[in-house]
């Protein structure tokens, strides 16, 4: 959360300053197509590969409740089984081997826990999902933030080379004034040569500015997934405010109600209790019911054969001794279901701390831009004077 509170800041700095942009200064600054903010949002949800992973994360917590839900439904399966005889064999008259022997049929077949498991899987299965909407949610918030940092990194490198720009044309003005008053004698020859170390310095930096530039431009076509490497962006312009303001505490208690991470972590609290009853469901018998229809065939057919039957059938099981595998399996779902808590409790801490540092980071800055507006008119009201 430091990034998030230094681009809070950065954001509010830029918007608030007056727009100095210029963007025929350098060739990297107006070439291709231009984006603004909110392209560069749509584009990065549109392409990103990993909101595109987490999207997949959610489908499969979706087929995940219907595999659940599927063992809350009976199976029907169908059989069948064909023999053939090398031939046919008889005692005392009696038919001891056929020619042949057919079998096939249906059976209808429900398998659950009395406990109730499966209904217990299957809620567990929809809270997943539910949690997977808030995993992707603020999937896609943190990386909008990532979009939005690289963003206002690359308008900050624009200032830069603009700054460096006119450095250097500063230092070239004064470093030919310098060459004039030394030819005048009114100067040392010193002093020409600290003109061009100065000048060499401020071209060195210009260099080092585009180069910035082009890497902010780089990275923020890879996190936006741009198609095309060359591109401008559009500056959002002067805000007259940015921050709303509000209580501390209010602004707190809004957080810690909405944020998407922390609610995904209140499901995964419930998945994990729920997943208590799950371990404990194996101290219980599972009762298994079968409905079979057999048809049967066979060449030659004795007299009497009963060739077709209905049938139902009841089959409980209970294991008696596992080794102590079930106590296990309950106290450590037991234990994650209490980490869960403690990871509930931790990320709540941090996110009060986080409000409160990014909230007094504004307000401090809020002051210092105030002073450097002053600052800014004094230097320019100074600046006319001395001019005149």
């Amino acid at each position: 959360m430091p990034q998030k509170t230094s681009l809070i800041i950065l954001i509010w700095l830029i918007a608030c300053t007056p727009n100095l942009w210029a963007e025929e200064t350098d060739g990297i600054l107006s070439r291709g197509k231009t984006y603004s903010l909110p392209d560069l949002y749509r584009s990065a949800l549109k392409h990103s590969e990993t909101i595109q992973m987490s999207v997949e994360d959610l489908h499969i917590a979706e087929k995940n409740r219907e595999k659940a839900f599927s063992a809350l439904r009976p199976g029907l399966a169908a059989f069948g089984e064909f023999t053939k005889y090398s031939e046919e064999k008889k005692f005392s008259g009696m038919l001891s081997q056929p020619g042949w022997t057919a079998s096939y049929g249906l059976k209808l077949s429900q398998t659950f826990t009395l406990n109730g498991k499966e209904r217990l899987a299957f809620k567990m299965s929809e809270d997943a999902v539910k949690k997977g909407r808030h995993d992707l949610y603020a999937m896609k918030e943190e990386y909008l933030f990532q979009v939005a940092a690289a963003y206002y990194d690359v308008l900050k490198a624009i200032k830069e080379v603009e700054i460096a720009v006119a450095n250097a044309k500063r230092l070239k003005t004064h470093r030919n004034a310098v060459s004039i008053r030394l030819k005048l004698e009114d100067v040392a020859k010193t002093a020409l040569y600290r003109a061009e170390a100065e000048l060499s310095q401020a071209r060195t930096g210009q260099i080092s500015a585009r180069n910035h530039l082009k890497l902010g431009k780089a990275i923020l076509a890879r996190v936006a997934s741009l198609s095309n490497a060359v591109y401008t962006i559009r500056g959002p312009g002067v805000k007259g405010t940015f921050f709303p303001g509000g209580k501390l505490d209010d602004l707190k208690a809004e957080a810690l109600e909405n944020r998407a991470e922390l609610k995904a972590l209140r499901i995964r609290e419930q998945i994990a209790y729920d997943a208590i009853g799950i371990a404990g469901s194996d101290y219980w018998p599972t009762l298994t019911a079968e409905g079979t229809y057999l048809r049967y065939d066979q060449d030659p057919s004795p007299e009497g054969m009963n060739e077709e039957s209905i049938s139902v059938g009841l089959k409980v099981t209970f294991p008696l001794y596992d080794n102590g595998l079930r106590n296990a399996q309950v106290e450590e779902a037991d234990a994650q279901w209490r980490q869960t808590k403690l990871a509930i409790r931790n990320l709540s801490k941090q996110i009060a701390v986080e409000i409160e540092q990014v909230h007094l980071e504004l307000m401090t800055h809020q002051s210092t831009m105030k002073s450097l507006n002053d600052q800014f008119d004094f230097a320019r009201e100074n600046y006319n004077a001395v001019s005149k």
